[in-house]
């Protein structure tokens, strides 16, 4: 069974909902299935805006499930609580799930039979362009101007297309597409390992997942759904894989069976699943105390392995995630019309039938509101009194922020850079406030802002020391682990890393924001320098001002967790996971 069979099994049992297009209706001429433009141009632009503001019903049933857990840590309840007020929020379609609504990302199999007459690519990519400005989305694409010179394009353009021509569907000809968006968070959570035999023996194995499952942190939002591909004719291959396989196209592989022969194995096609293995892997994801965000068991939802042929000299593995913002979405073109799989529209109906009514009576309230016994922490005073204010705090420890913040993401952070060693200035507003790496989606009319959520807080790490010693970014605030340079820099100066919850950021703009101002870099777009004003913003300390970090206690009780008895290990559980 090759993936196209897969592919076609998986559009076979999924629910559809069908398109009013009005009297433009696909024709057969000359036995072949006429799609006029138009359709292929719809299609495209229904899906990109359902994913950026809907989950498959199969999403939000896994996180349900999760926040249920009886062993899911009082901080995995409270970020995937979060996470799913956040879908009720997005749910009414003014602000995108997340605020890096991504790289969008074209999967297409063309039958023999289907004529468009034009070239696709192009139509898909103005519906990119149309959709992303129409529905408020992030333009995140940068392109270069010079080798080292980039600018944003504006329009979120290019996306990444893949067209494929294909034998016709037994179900009769189609045109069948995946949709997804890809924000940077998650796609930098993409390893590939050039491995060789001596991989493939359990202990081995297992191993190299416990390094690597650990490895993959806290910065792309976690909960994950986690796939890992061994195997493959080239490293192309794999990681193509690895790709459809984070998107659940790819689930009817079917799986191993206890003593297959190589004869029945070939009979099963060249992609398999490894059911046990996906075990071990949420197992292992539990185990790392990573959690969701800020401790805990609820690291993963979801588990894929998949094992593909490859040649006998070497051995490619990928790793990769799917984020909390799970924006996946089939769609189909076939004789009878345009077809659009169903997304769960109403999350609020779904969390009332599963018993989480609390969650929809939290979503209407201001956030933090309800949680008086939880310390508030004045934004609106000077760095060092902010400082002083968090001084009692240890990592691990939540708070909620209000007052002005500065927002600020790579892009900036390279001008204060330049300006440095050039002996020029710095901005003055840079002193006066903590900064939070943050770039938000465009404001929907009538807002203030538009989808804002936290971004990886290590791609600024490289420059802690000469921003601290020059008393800037002494507070900051993102999400996931920071490296050593950040966390020294911390305890010399006596800095803060504050984390908040990512993959909330409907939820953010709804709830949190007060003001926003573009105060510098406007040419940035997204990444121009903002001062918001903000209320009640949940967050942990990460890094204290003494250098103690939140995610190295968790990896140091995680190393020598494999050698402690399940009385030990549930004890280390209730000492690393802060209730």
């Amino acid at each position: 069974m090759n993936m196209i069979h897969l592919i076609d099994k998986t559009f076979a049992s999924t629910q559809f909902t069908q398109i009013d297009t009005g009297t433009v209706k696909p024709f057969m001429k000359n036995d072949r299935l006429v799609i006029p433009p138009e359709l292929l141009y719809r299609t495209s632009y229904e899906a990109l805006k359902s994913l950026s503001f809907y989950f498959r019903k199969s999403h939000i049933a896994l996180m349900a499930d999760q926040y249920k857990n009886p062993g899911s840590s009082e901080n995995d309840k409270f970020v995937i609580g979060t996470l799913l007020q956040n879908a009720l929020v997005s749910a009414h379609g003014d602000f995108a799930l997340c605020q890096d609504t991504g790289t969008a990302i074209i999967y297409g199999w063309k039958d023999e039979s289907i004529f468009t007459g034009i070239d696709d690519e192009d139509i898909l990519s103005q519906t990119i362009k149309d959709a992303y400005n129409d529905c408020c989305l992030r333009a995140s694409q940068t392109a270069p101007s010079s080798f080292f010179d980039e600018y944003n394009t504006r329009d979120n353009l290019p996306g990444q297309i893949s067209l494929y021509a294909v034998p016709d569907s037994k179900r009769g000809p189609a045109y069948r597409f995946l949709f997804a968006a890809k924000g940077a968070g998650s796609s930098n959570k993409t390893s590939y390992f050039s491995m060789t035999k001596a991989l493939l023996e359990e202990s081995r194995f297992e191993s190299f997942l416990r390094e690597q499952i650990q490895a993959l942190g806290t910065a792309a939002c976690p909960p994950y759904r986690i796939a890992v591909v061994v195997g493959g004719t080239s490293p192309e291959a794999n990681l193509e894989t690895l790709k459809l396989a984070t998107t659940e196209i790819l689930d009817s592989a079917p799986a191993f069976a206890e003593n297959e022969s190589p004869d029945d194995a070939r009979g099963k096609g060249w992609l398999r699943r490894d059911s046990y293995w996906e075990k071990r892997v949420m197992e292992i994801g539990r185990e790392s105390g990573l959690g969701a965000q800020f401790g805990g068991t609820a690291l993963l939802l979801d588990a894929r392995v998949l094992r593909l042929p490859r040649h006998a000299g070497s051995c490619p593995v990928s790793i990769g995630v799917s984020c909390s913002a799970h924006r996946n979405v089939l769609a189909e073109i076939n004789q009878e019309g345009i077809f659009i799989e169903e997304l769960e529209k109403n999350p609020a109906a779904f969390l009332q039938s599963e018993g989480l009514g609390a969650l929809l009576l939290h979503s209407e309230k201001k956030s933090g509101s309800d949680s008086s016994q939880i310390p508030r922490i004045n934004l609106n005073q000077s760095i060092q009194a902010i400082q002083s204010a968090l001084s009692g705090f240890s990592a691990g420890d939540k708070m909620y922020l209000s007052g002005k913040l500065l927002t600020a993401r790579d892009a900036a952070h390279l001008k204060w850079h330049n300006l440095i060693t050039s002996g020029k200035a710095l901005p003055e507003y840079l002193f006066k406030h903590p900064i939070f790496y943050a770039g938000p989606a465009a404001a929907p009319p009538g807002k203030i802002m538009g989808s804002m959520g936290p971004t990886t807080a290590l791609r600024m790490d490289v420059y802690a020391e000469e921003l601290m010693r020059r008393g800037i970014a002494l507070v900051t605030l993102a999400k996931g682990n920071r490296g050593a340079a950040w966390t020294d820099a911390c305890k010399k100066y006596q800095g803060f890393y504050l984390g908040t919850i990512g993959g909330a950021a409907a939820l953010f703009a709804e709830k949190n924001i007060i003001s926003d101002e573009v105060i510098d870099y406007p040419e940035l777009g997204m990444e121009a320098v903002r001062l918001i004003e903000v209320r009640d913003v949940p967050a942990f300390v990460i890094t204290d001002g003494k250098g103690n970090d939140l995610y190295s206690q968790t990896n140091q009780n995680y190393l020598t967790i494999s050698d402690l008895s399940v009385s030990e290990i549930k004890g280390v559980y209730r000492k690393i996971i802060k209730t």
